[in-house]
């Protein structure tokens, strides 16, 4: 048998190599984003701001980017208000088939995007939806209802039934236990939700590759299409961009779960 020593640096090793591994491309397209010259070589041979004011500065990526936002802002307020009810539900009540029910809700984790943009597509088209920010945002909800539905189940988990019990026996209506119990002691999971759900539609590119038409471009489909015409160091500039927006979330989801645990 192997020590266990030789067995925990060997397992060291190969979280090192996948981490380096995976942070390898972050790195290199943020290094690449910061250089002056009007073509992309790594390393720079200097570095400037250039490429992101031509990417703030181009009526074209900001209209994008725009785009982007009130399309992620749309999925998250509906799938996480969705998915606020379906997981409180699914922790309360006991109604038959509520595992077939959740197996179903998470379905768009494993079929593959693809498939789930041709269908969305299809059923757009004869109602003259493609292109339209609000229906976007409510098909890249379905997307993100599955992750908002995870986080939630968890949070629910948490609340004990009793509080809620207690305010009921008070004479707190079902409306004040839900305003007064559950959403405080919910909230940062609420957030987390919200977050990842804002997160999941911004970044998401195959369905928006079939509905945003020309006028509704987001930021990843003007990213896709830069790439079939011209692999400019702008698309670097931007890709960092999106990698900041990536890690300020994440970020704050941190400090709040630390923020929580720190009150607790």
């Amino acid at each position: 048998m192997m020590n266990d020593g030789v067995v925990t640096r060997s397992l060291n090793v190969y979280v090192a190599i996948a981490a380096v591994t995976l942070m390898a491309p972050i790195v290199i397209i943020t290094i690449l984003a910061f250089g002056s010259q009007g073509y992309m070589k790594f390393p720079p041979e200097a570095y400037s701001l250039r490429w992101f004011e031509t990417f703030f500065g181009d009526p074209r990526w900001r209209s994008a980017l725009w785009s982007s936002t009130v399309i992620a802002l749309i999925a998250c307020v509906v799938s996480t208000l969705l998915g606020f009810f379906a997981a409180y539900a699914f922790v309360r009540s006991d109604v038959r088939g509520k595992k077939l029910l959740l197996s179903f809700m998470l379905l768009p984790l494993i079929v593959p995007h693809v498939i789930t943009a041709i269908a969305m597509y299809f059923m757009s088209g004869p109602f003259k939806l493609v292109g339209n920010v609000f229906w976007i945002g409510i098909c890249h909800a379905c997307i993100a209802l599955p992750i908002v539905l995870l986080i939630l189940l968890s949070a629910f988990q948490n609340v004990d039934i009793n509080l809620e019990r207690a305010a009921l026996s008070l004479g707190s209506s079902r409306f004040g236990v839900f305003t007064k119990v559950v959403v405080p002691l919910a909230l940062p999971g609420i957030i987390s939700a919200a977050l990842f759900a804002f997160l999941a539609s911004f970044d998401e590119l195959v369905i928006s590759l079939f509905l945003a038409g020309v006028k509704s471009e987001t930021l990843p489909v003007r990213i896709w299409n830069s790439l079939h015409l011209q692999v400019e160091p702008v698309i670097a500039a931007v890709s960092a961009f999106l990698i900041g927006v990536t890690g300020f979330i994440l970020l704050l989801d941190t400090l709040l779960r630390q923020l929580r645990l720190t009150r607790k």
